[in-house]
């Protein structure tokens, strides 16, 4: 059986916007979706004594989040199997448990009680830097988070830590019809001007550039032959170069390096940079060295 996309949900708007995303995604890949809501409550009400028959607020208040969440996602999508579970820890323990029975995850860019100005709240950016499975942190315009654009974007690292995000880049075309631009940065020498090398006026960091495009990519081309691909080399910092292609697109795909035996935060310069300011939903691919 497939696993589950789960998404986290608290009642909060962005929460929200990623059980609108969720459903979605859902549908498009044939798989059941799981609502997660972590809570606290058994454990503080556990620990004093109860007189009254009445449920305790906190767990009204739970049970409430996953129900409106669940009948929320069933009448958009009502093809989709939808399940539902309060998880008695904190939210991001609990998703991060979740994962390792999930296909991804997904999280909104805020949660319940955190600041609006934040730019991303401490769920998604606690989940996306350790999950062992993918995580899509919905953000961005409403158009962005719709699919309006038809375009999947895809920044392409170094082999081999590169292939599982370009796989999961791929796949998200794939189902969902879009054109996918791969993007890899490059810069010139510190301090020198970019030297020319052939006739058509490239430099030769752009030639490796674009070598390592097609380098990276010739595996899942294989596997996907109707995807319409677009390599883009671009002169730039990474980080810069992937914020300004999040404007157009309506899934932007990073990966992120997991060391074994390392239980930080585990985000490099680039997939943080997206989390906090891409202007469309953002997939981290953990992949393992």
């Amino acid at each position: 059986m497939d696993l589950p996309l789960v998404v986290g949900v608290d009642g909060s708007g962005p929460s929200l916007d990623a059980v609108d995303w969720a459903v979605e995604e859902a549908a498009r890949h044939g798989l059941p979706l799981r609502l997660v809501h972590a809570s606290l409550w058994e454990r503080y009400e556990g620990s004093v004594p109860s007189f009254g028959r009445q449920r305790p607020a906190q767990e009204v208040l739970a049970q409430h989040i996953v129900a409106s969440g669940s009948e929320r996602a069933r009448q958009r999508r009502p093809e989709v199997q939808v399940s539902s579970d309060v998880m008695p820890d904190d939210p991001v323990s609990a998703l991060l448990a979740a994962g390792h029975e999930a296909s991804f995850l997904v999280t909104g860019s805020r949660g319940r009680g955190e600041l609006a100005g934040l730019t991303l709240g401490s769920v998604g950016l606690g989940v996306a830097a350790r999950a062992t499975c993918p995580v899509v942190v919905v953000r961005g315009g409403e158009r962005n988070r719709a699919g309006g654009f038809g375009r999947v974007v895809i920044g392409v690292g170094d082999l081999p830590h590169c292939l599982g995000a370009v796989r999961f880049a791929f796949r998200e075309a794939a189902v969902r019809g879009s054109a996918l631009r791969a993007v890899r940065a490059w810069r010139s020498p510190a301090g020198h001007a970019t030297p020319r090398t052939a006739d058509d006026g490239t430099s030769a960091p752009e030639e490796r550039a674009s070598a390592g495009l097609t380098e990276g990519l010739r595996e899942a081309v294989r596997e996907h032959p109707d995807v319409d691909v677009h390599r883009t080399p671009v002169e730039g910092p990474a980080h810069e170069v992937l914020l300004e292609a999040s404007a157009g697109a309506d899934l932007i795909v990073v990966g992120a390096l997991r060391q074994h035996g390392h239980f930080g935060l585990q985000l490099g310069r680039v997939a943080h940079t997206l989390l906090h300011h891409a202007e469309c939903p953002v997939a981290v691919v953990p992949q393992r060295v």
